[in-house]
């Protein structure tokens, strides 16, 4: 191993190994410097399963064509039109390349999961999940002469006029405190996993927040860069987040602890009043916005709420339903008032209208003469057992980051491009979601950033 390398890539997840082996294919030596231990590598990765791509025809794990338009226009709908629109577009156009560019780096699709998702034409999921493409990752850059760290905790970045010089480690990697590149990759993710830094944005409620991910995005590298003079984008108090169930562990629940069954019930808070149009749009397209509703109520605490007939109707979570015979009983067992939460299902019930109910469309299921109104997919919840699931604000990624051009290098604060720091992944998502989500986005800013900045930090490696 040598202390000097043309590229250091800090992070471990999608962004820093797309990053780091577009870069070693480049003809650059790489330095993978990921800090967390390597059973929790990759971050937020663990706990994917798609990525959603331009695509002019059906495949073989795709039913059809997703146009760059149509793409342009989701994004533009779910962020309401907060978003860069020269790096989201060209994220778009960049992504018809990468379906086939990340099969070439050892990852496999298999066909789209069913049930509430409807993804089958756009998003293409991962066979074995993201830790799975993870693997295939990391086995292609280690066979590629990348050399990857664990436990490799970064505690200072040495930066002077807009160019890097050095990374400062917290333990010694072959005998070394200090590691040398040419150009930096910065992938580290976002600050979800640091309740203190939310806390300064969102108050006590953040004490409630569950993390989908692991601890160890912590955002310490995009509080460096920032502190160093590099120009901050996005809103600190946005973020990816999903209605997670309650019972879920602080932190590394994933993917399992989401509950998909919003658009079959309804939703209340602790005063068993409901808040928000469960029906407001097809659930992909809306999932992500749940955890921020649920932020805002009481104690952060809400409770999902529905009958027998559609328990299977939603992907099963890790955690079963809770279950009374009688509204009342179920009311007993969430701790909620029994003759508050009766109410407001009879009024429910009382204000839906008949209809033809398809859960992949915007049918025309819905209620009348109450507010909020459910617009779609309204049908009554009368039939026992009552079933419910308590759900938390679930923090995916955090919104707040680095300011980056199209080809993925960082603008410090005076407007000008950095001389070799480049950004991918969460770290730099808040250029294309300045608010709202839609799924798989994610994994497309990671891999389609995540190559560009690897490529062009290895440019510059060799310039």
């Amino acid at each position: 191993m040598s202390s000097k390398y043309d590229v250091l890539v800090i992070g471990g997840g999608n962004a820093a190994l797309c990053a780091a082996i577009a870069a070693r294919r480049g003809g650059a030596s790489v330095l993978v410097l990921e800090g967390a231990p390597k059973f929790y590598r990759g971050g937020n990765t663990r706990h994917t399963r798609n990525m959603r791509c331009a695509h002019d025809a059906a495949t073989e794990i795709l039913t059809g064509p997703y146009t760059e338009e149509e793409f342009w226009e989701d994004l533009l709908r779910v962020t309401g039109g907060q978003t860069d629109e020269v790096l989201a577009r060209h994220m778009i156009s960049e992504s018809k390349d990468i379906l086939n560019w990340i099969v070439e780096q050892g990852v496999r699709w298999q066909p789209s999961l069913g049930g509430t998702l409807s993804l089958g034409r756009t998003n293409s999921f991962f066979l074995g999940g993201g830790r799975a493409m993870l693997n295939a990752l990391y086995l292609t850059a280690e066979r590629l002469g990348v050399d990857v760290e664990y436990d490799a905790e970064v505690t200072d970045l040495v930066i002077e006029d807009g160019m890097f010089l050095a990374a400062r480690l917290k333990r010694p990697i072959n005998s070394e405190t200090e590691i040398r590149a040419t150009s930096l990759v910065a992938a580290a993710g976002g600050f979800e996993a640091n309740i203190e830094w939310l806390k300064q944005y969102w108050g006590d409620a953040a004490d409630n927040f569950l993390i989908r991910g692991t601890p160890y995005n912590r955002g310490t590298i995009l509080k460096m860069l920032l502190a160093k003079g590099v120009q901050e984008v996005g809103d600190p108090t946005q973020c990816h987040a999903v209605a997670i169930d309650a019972r879920a562990p602080k932190f590394d629940g994933g993917i399992i602890t989401r509950h998909d069954s919003v658009v079959f019930g309804i939703v209340v808070n602790k005063h068993s009043q409901r808040f928000y149009d469960e029906g407001e749009d097809i659930w992909p397209k809306r999932y992500a916005i749940w955890g921020r509703l649920v932020a805002a109520q009481p104690d952060q605490i809400a409770y999902i709420i529905f009958d027998s007939t559609v328990v299977t109707s939603f992907m099963p979570t890790l955690f079963p339903p809770i279950a009374g015979q009688t509204i009342a009983e179920l009311a007993a067992k969430l701790t909620l008032d029994p003759a508050a939460l009766e109410k407001t299902i009879t009024e429910f019930n009382a204000a839906v209208r008949p209809g033809t109910f398809d859960h992949t469309i915007l049918d025309d299921c819905r209620t009348e003469g109450i507010t909020p109104q459910k617009t779609h997919w309204a049908r009554r919840i009368e039939t026992p057992p009552y079933l419910a699931y308590p759900v938390r604000p679930g923090i995916t990624f955090t919104y707040l980051g680095t300011r980056v051009t199209k080809e993925a290098r960082m603008l410090m604060a005076d407007g000008k491009p950095s001389a070799n720091m480049f950004a991918a992944g969460e770290i730099m998502a808040g250029n294309v979601l300045g608010r709202g989500y839609a799924a798989g986005i994610g994994m497309t800013i990671g891999s389609v950033f995540g190559r560009i900045a690897g490529r062009e930090a290895a440019k510059h490696a060799r310039n």
